[in-house]
């Protein structure tokens, strides 16, 4: 257990309650420990306090030495004041209501009062904060300011400036936590507005998070706008399948359709934070697309059929098929359908021809950067990177491949001082905040990390590769690299990646470079999956383990010569990750195709056999996320047609051809692979509640 953080507190009062809170800590937030509730527009936990809206108005005074208590002759901002020892503290009084009344009055002059016909209408802040404690009647009869209505700030964001109450929510969380600082207030007085420098598109890829931290209708919702009252919605705890994170979503729906999806708190991932293609990418449940029969051809063509004709037809082309059989994808689906699925080839069909990954360079081994360094590399867990000292980004844009973890990487910057030195041969958006940006010419990542691992004085690095020599080669001055090794000898750094590395140049090497850099300078190194199973498919075995076996290159390659006879494709469209050429080569040569999908792709129209999968929100089942903390998402919409979860399929096919006992839930099967996978030794459904259950 890890030992307690040593705070200290002071002593307060709180409507004559005696408690002890941590110093410094905003009266506000010591008011809510004891479940009383202050009303807020402007303040917001994660983001600096600037009192701004003035709502949460509190009575404030300090204890004389001999008891006696002095009230400041003003109303104090409850959200920009410390907690300093011997304050006293009125919440509820007539004076506070008086002025909370006034407040509200003001915001109420100009706000056009459209609840009936306003998104936020419902659930919005303003609204309930009027109820509670604005005033019965308005006083107000003159004509009201007017503005543009529905204004399009980007594609997702919808401003209505009439409703906008000037809490600057928005512009502070992309000053902030986004870091894009893409909006601003313009003009001044009753002109003030949010907006774009220039009018411009809002092209934040965090732009989401604003239409959920905006406490009124101003900011909304261009994809759910009109579609639904809150009152008409369901509401369930998810998570996002859109990339490798994992972050913790509400899952809004209607009946079987998705209407949009809300950012869930859970400190350990993405705190309360999406990013726009996890807030905007799950349309695809509504997809007209979307996969609800199975098909099986017949001569030219794809017919309906059932799941028994399929699965005969399946049976017939690899059962025991050995080597002539193999398996691509996986990366999107759950942990129970990769462990089926890999099951199903190593012992029915007698085949380790399996592999999840499409990036140019594919490691050989599970685990081939602890068999090189005789050591385990465990992930570094997200939260702790807000305590690093410095971050190095290497050859990837993170707030493309891995948003949540840049967001933290950003936040060990802008609150604790961590120095970012950002890595990469394009511009990315780490380049804003970092200390030091090494943008090296294409293709000379190993010139830069040898470079790097000379200065910093590895052990076996090569001393040929001088700053001058390196500086001539990449294009990063030597100077630079002399003040990145510094920065990485004295710091600890994590070092940081995604699999788009394996796409560079001399990729195995680089990323020998990188954990070396890491391990020599007592840091941590991550290499980040992209996809929403990348970390689950690797521990399951969705890749080639045994001697022989083949990647995904030598099985496309394969197929295209016609050694690989029956290929399945599980989750997965190789026209939208390969070379074209040769992916259209292999399905044409396959004797036997299975595409096994939730969506209709374009490798279905060489399909022998399509099955509909459940889409990730219509079953039950578990994801392993880029710090392989297991999370669970259980069904909420209903499947459509006749899909079935993909583990489903698999355990019906291997009782068909090994006679295996059935699973009955997803649930079992966690159980049976948490017995027979090391690396999920102890997880269970059971210790998926709350934040998830880091493996390992």
């Amino acid at each position: 257990m890890a030992a307690v953080a040593n705070v200290q507190t002071v002593n307060i009062t709180i409507n004559d309650v005696p408690v002890a809170v941590p110093k410094g800590e905003m009266v506000i937030e010591s008011i809510k420990r004891l479940g009383l509730d202050v009303p807020i527009f402007c303040y917001h936990p994660r983001m600096k306090p600037v009192g701004m809206c003035r709502m949460c108005l509190i009575e404030i005074g300090t204890k004389g030495p001999d008891g006696s208590v002095r009230m400041m002759p003003k109303p104090q901002t409850a959200c920009s004041l410390p907690a300093t020892e011997g304050l006293v503290i009125v919440t509820d009084s007539e004076k506070i209501h008086k002025d909370r009344r006034g407040v509200l009055e003001f915001l109420l002059i100009n706000h056009p009062l459209d609840c009936p016909i306003c998104d936020r209408g419902g659930e919005c802040p303003l609204q309930n904060n009027t109820l509670f404690y604005g005033p019965s009647t308005s006083r107000y009869i003159e004509v009201k300011r007017h503005a543009p209505k529905a204004f399009p700030l980007s594609q997702y964001v919808t401003l209505d400036l009439e409703r906008c109450i000037q809490c600057g929510r928005c512009v502070r969380f992309t000053e902030e936590i986004s870091g894009d600082a893409q909006l601003a207030f313009r003009f001044r007085g009753a002109s003030m507005q949010p907006s774009t420098f220039e009018l411009r598109d809002f092209s934040s890829k965090f732009s989401g998070n604003v239409i959920e931290i905006c406490p009124v209708g101003a900011l909304t919702n261009s994809e759910y706008r009109f579609r639904a009252r809150p009152w008409d919605l369901e509401t369930r705890s998810a998570i996002c399948t859109r990339c490798g994170n994992g972050c913790n979503i509400h899952f809004d729906h209607r009946g079987s359709t998705m209407v949009r999806i809300n950012g869930r708190v859970n400190e350990a991932v993405n705190e309360e934070w999406t990013c726009d293609k996890g807030k905007f990418g799950h349309e695809f449940y509504n997809s007209d697309n979307r996969l609800t029969q199975v098909l099986v051809r017949k001569g030219e063509n794809l017919e309906p059929s059932d799941w028994q004709t399929a699965y005969f037809e399946i049976v017939s082309a690899f059962a025991n098929g050995g080597k002539s059989v193999a398996g691509l994808g996986g990366s999107q689906n759950s942990n129970e359908d990769l462990f089926l699925f890999q099951r199903l080839f190593r012992g029915a069909f007698g085949s380790g021809n399996l592999d999840h990954r499409f990036e140019k360079t594919l490691p050989e081994g599970a685990d081939h950067l602890s068999a090189k360094f005789g050591q385990p590399f465990r992930p570094s867990l997200i939260a702790s990177l807000e305590s690093r000292k410095s971050i190095l980004m290497f050859g990837t844009d993170l707030s493309d491949d891995a948003p949540i973890v840049y967001l933290r990487a950003r936040k060990a910057w802008l609150q604790n001082g961590a120095k970012i030195i950002a890595a990469s041969s394009y511009p990315i958006d780490a380049d804003g905040f970092a200390q030091l940006v090494l943008r090296y010419k294409p293709g000379t990542e190993e010139a830069l990390l040898s470079g790097l691992a000379a200065a910093v004085g590895v052990k076996g690095a090569d001393a040929r590769f001088t700053p001058e020599s390196v500086a001539e080669t990449t294009g990063v001055s030597a100077s630079a690299i002399l003040e990145a090794a510094q920065i990485l000898k004295d710091s600890k750094p994590a070092v940081l990646t995604s699999r788009s590395i394996y796409n560079a140049a001399n990729a195995i090497a680089v990323e020998e470079l990188l954990a070396n850099l890491a391990l020599s300078t007592g840091g941590d190194y991550d290499c980040y999956g992209r996809a929403a199973n990348d970390a689950g498919a690797a521990l399951l075995g969705i890749q080639p383990l045994a001697k022989g076996a083949l990647n995904t290159h030598q099985i496309l390659q394969a197929c295209a010569k016609g050694s690989i006879r029956s290929l399945w494709l599980l989750g997965v469209d190789p026209f939208q990750l390969y070379d074209r050429k040769l992916v259209e080569k292999a399905l044409e040569s396959v004797e036997f195709l299975v595409v096994q999908d939730c969506l209709e792709t374009e490798a279905a129209a060489f399909a022998s056999v399509v099955l509909p999968m459940t889409a990730p929100a219509e079953a039950d089942g578990s994801w392993t996320n880029v710090e392989q903390r297991v999370q669970r998402l259980e069904q909420v919409l209903p499947a459509r047609g006749v899909a079935k979860p993909a583990w489903q399929a698999f355990m019906e096919i291997d009782i068909r051809t090994r006679r295996q006992p059935p699973f009955y839930s997803a649930g079992e099967v966690m159980q049976t692979i948490a017995k027979e996978v090391p690396a999920f030794a102890g997880c269970g459904y059971e210790k998926l509640d709350g934040e998830g259950f880091v493996l390992g």
